[in-house]
């Protein structure tokens, strides 16, 4: 018999499966906070839960819990890098970063990527499998324990695409921002997509009050292209509408990011373009100097080129910034840890 994951539960939920394992129903209020609120790491954490109930918890339900394989600090500004273990023998990496404004908390979606972007280390493997809301969840909460301090926001902007894995992310949002678990304001998460349309315009009404981010990295279609491979299937006029969409149902800002590589679309020409795009769209530019990866010939932009095609978009009228450079010492881009693990792994076994 499969068991159950019951930290991807709503309490609702977990109220039903507590009762049908013949435990009073003010049980599952307990076990969710130990869950959700304590951040417990295994049923024997949970101290006020009689011993027989935590033993048919056992023999009923898996408890996800994940194990950090290795952790990276930056010898810079203190941002920390975590590659966990799942169940499964696969790796996910996650980070945290230390903002004047709260501690923040970029998590994965999926172990590896199917979507090709041609910078990101994460899709060099392609697609392994989608998370689940717990692993999710858990990639928080773990963190939050290790650094002994509180999580106040959460990017979901690792390895995968959020709305390849449509109904965990949804589920995952609604725990994190439950108010009897973590409660993390919903306006305190962020989750980015390369621009799956008809996901994007599902999550407009989901009622949520979080950020969306849009990989842009190119303001026409053809550049865009030859960076993403999901614009040969969503023209840029549509992934816009999306956009729009989004901001008249939500009210929420939109967050545009743009990689800047050398000689690619980085040209005061593209800026402008760019501008020309964003002119009456509801959002803020987030630029950001593309992490070089071994794999890949993209060269990082020059600072002054960053500095004036951030000039030309605020000329313009658009609200932009370039993204502080986090954990540069410890590869701080989407995947590299990941990539250089399973590297290690694939060569440790063919000695």
């Amino acid at each position: 018999m499969k068991r159950a994951d019951i930290k991807s539960m709503t309490l609702e939920e977990l109220t039903g499966f507590v009762t049908e394992l013949g435990e009073k129903p003010f049980r599952a209020k307990q076990l969710y906070q130990w869950m959700h609120e304590k951040q417990a790491g295994s049923y024997d954490e949970m101290t006020n839960l009689p011993k027989a109930f935590r033993e048919k918890l056992t023999e009923n339900a898996k408890y996800v819990s994940l194990k950090t394989v290795r952790m990276l600090e930056s010898g810079i500004d203190g941002t920390r890098k975590y590659l966990f273990g799942l169940s499964d023998g696969n790796v996910i990496e996650s980070v945290f970063m230390r903002y004047r404004h709260g501690n923040s908390v970029c998590i994965s979606s999926q172990v590896g990527c199917r979507m090709g972007c041609r910078f990101c280390a994460s899709t060099l493997d392609g697609l392994t499998r989608n998370l689940t809301p717990s692993e999710m969840l858990d990639q928080v909460y773990r963190i939050g324990r290790s650094v002994g301090e509180r999580i106040s926001n959460v990017v979901v902007m690792g390895s995968g695409e959020p709305f390849d894995n449509y109904d965990s992310l949804i589920r995952f949002i609604r725990l994190l921002s439950d108010e009897n678990g973590l409660h993390i304001s919903q306006r305190n998460i962020t989750v980015s997509t390369c621009g799956l349309v008809p996901q994007m315009r599902r999550f407009s009404g989901e009622g949520l009050a979080v950020t969306l981010a849009l990989s842009l990295h190119a303001a026409d279609d053809e550049t865009r292209k030859k960076l993403l491979p999901v614009a040969n299937r969503y023209k840029l006029d549509d992934v816009m509408d999306a956009c729009r969409e989004f901001y008249e149902k939500t009210g929420r800002r939109m967050t545009f990011e743009y990689s800047l590589a050398a000689g690619v679309n980085d040209s005061p020409a593209e800026a402008q373009k760019l501008a020309r795009l964003l002119r009456d769209m509801h959002g803020h530019v987030n630029l950001i100097p593309v992490n070089p990866i071994r794999e890949r010939d993209f060269r990082q932009s020059e600072r002054q080129t960053v500095d004036r095609f951030r000039e030309c978009l605020e000329r313009n009228g658009i609200n932009a910034t370039v993204r502080r450079e986090m954990g540069r010492d410890i590869g701080g881009a989407c995947g590299q840890l990941r990539k250089s693990y399973l590297t290690s792994e694939e060569r440790k076994n063919e000695a």
